[in-house]
C-alpha cells in the first residue's frame, strides 16, 4: 500500500521528442509551425461551417466534428511538450499523466469511429441519393457523433483506470514525449501481461469492427458506381469517395503502425517518424475537405 501511495504522489519524467537530435531546435519550430497551422486551419473550417448556411449539411456537420477532434488531439500533448522544451524540464504529475491518457484515447478512438461511420454517409449519397435528406437527417448525424463520443469515453475510461491501477515503484522515466499506455506499463513493478493482452485484444476489435463496416459500405458503393452508365457520374462518385478512403487509410494505417507492432516500437524515435502524429495535426480543410 505504501508503494501505491508513493506512486500516486510522484511525478513522471518524459523523455521528450527532441532530446536525441542534434537539430532539435529546428525540429521544435517545425512541429510548432505544423501545430499552429493545424489549429488555425481547423478553427477557420469550424467558423466557416458555422457562419455559411450553405454548409449546414450532414457532410459538413460531420467534418466539423472531425475538426473538433483534430483541435483537441494535439492540444493534449504539444503545449506540454513545448513548455518542457523551453523550460528545460520534462516532469508531469500522476494526475496530468492520467489526463493525457484519457483524452488522447478518447479523441483517438472517437475520431476513428466517426471516420468509419462517415462511410455510411457516402453509401447513402451514392446508392440512395433521393433518400439522402431522410436517411441522413439531423437525428442520424447526432446519433453518429454521439456514438463516437460515447465509445471514445468508454474506452478511455477503461484503459485509463486499468493502467493507473498498477503500482509504479521502479523507474519514473517514460520513454515517450507524452503519457501513453504501453510506455507507462513498462514502468510498473507488477505483472502487466494480462492487461497488455486485454488492451491488445480491445485494440484489434476497435480496428476490425469499424473497418468491417467501412469495407461493407464501400463494397455497396463500388457496386453502385460500376453499374452507373454515365462516365461523368462515375468520375464524380469516385472523386467524392476517394478523399474519405484516403483519410481512413492514413488514419488506420498509422494506428496499426503505432499500436499493432511489438512494444519496442513505442519510443520517441518511432513516433516522430510515424505518419500518425503528422496526420492528426493537419486540418481537415487540407486532409478531407472534399469528403
Amino acid at each position: 500500500m505504501g508503494h501505491v501511495n508513493h506512486s500516486v504522489a510522484s511525478d513522471f519524467i518524459l523523455v521528450g521528442l527532441f532530446s536525441h537530435s542534434g537539430s532539435h531546435q529546428l525540429l521544435f519550430f517545425l512541429v510548432a509551425a505544423m501545430f499552429l497551422m493545424g489549429l488555425l486551419g481547423n478553427t477557420v473550417l469550424l467558423f466557416l461551417i458555422h457562419v455559411d448556411y450553405r454548409l449546414h449539411t450532414p457532410m459538413y456537420f460531420l467534418l466539423s466534428q472531425l475538426s473538433l477532434f483534430d483541435i483537441g488531439f494535439p492540444l493534449v500533448t504539444i503545449p506540454k511538450m513545448a513548455s518542457d522544451f523551453l523550460q528545460g524540464e520534462s516532469f508531469i504529475s500522476f494526475e496530468g499523466c492520467a489526463a493525457q491518457i484519457f483524452f488522447l484515447t478518447l479523441m483517438g478512438v472517437a475520431e476513428g469511429i466517426l471516420l468509419t461511420l462517415m462511410s455510411y454517409d457516402r453509401y447513402v449519397a451514392v446508392c440512395h441519393p433521393l433518400q439522402y435528406p431522410l436517411l441522413m437527417r439531423r437525428q442520424v448525424c447526432l446519433l453518429m457523433v454521439g456514438s463516437s463520443w460515447l465509445a471514445g469515453m468508454l474506452n478511455a475510461s477503461i484503459q485509463t483506470s486499468i493502467t493507473l491501477h498498477f503500482a509504479y515503484c521502479a523507474s519514473r522515466i517514460v520513454d515517450h514525449f507524452f503519457c501513453e499506455v504501453p510506455a507507462l506499463l513498462k514502468l510498473s513493478c507488477a505483472d502487466t501481461s494480462a492487461c497488455e493482452l486485454a488492451l491488445s485484444t480491445s485494440g484489434v476489435l476497435i480496428l476490425v469492427l469499424p473497418l468491417s463496416l467501412f469495407a461493407t459500405s464501400y463494397g455497396y458503393v463500388l457496386g453502385a458506381i460500376l453499374r452507373m452508365r454515365s462516365e461523368e457520374a462515375r468520375n464524380k462518385a469516385f472523386t467524392t469517395c476517394s478523399s474519405h478512403i484516403t483519410v481512413v487509410g492514413l488514419f488506420y494505417g498509422a494506428a496499426v503502425f503505432m499500436y499493432m507492432v511489438p512494444g519496442a516500437y513505442h519510443n520517441p524515435h518511432k513516433t516522430m517518424c510515424s505518419p500518425f502524429s503528422t496526420a492528426l495535426s493537419l486540418p481537415h480543410s487540407t486532409r478531407s475537405s472534399t469528403v
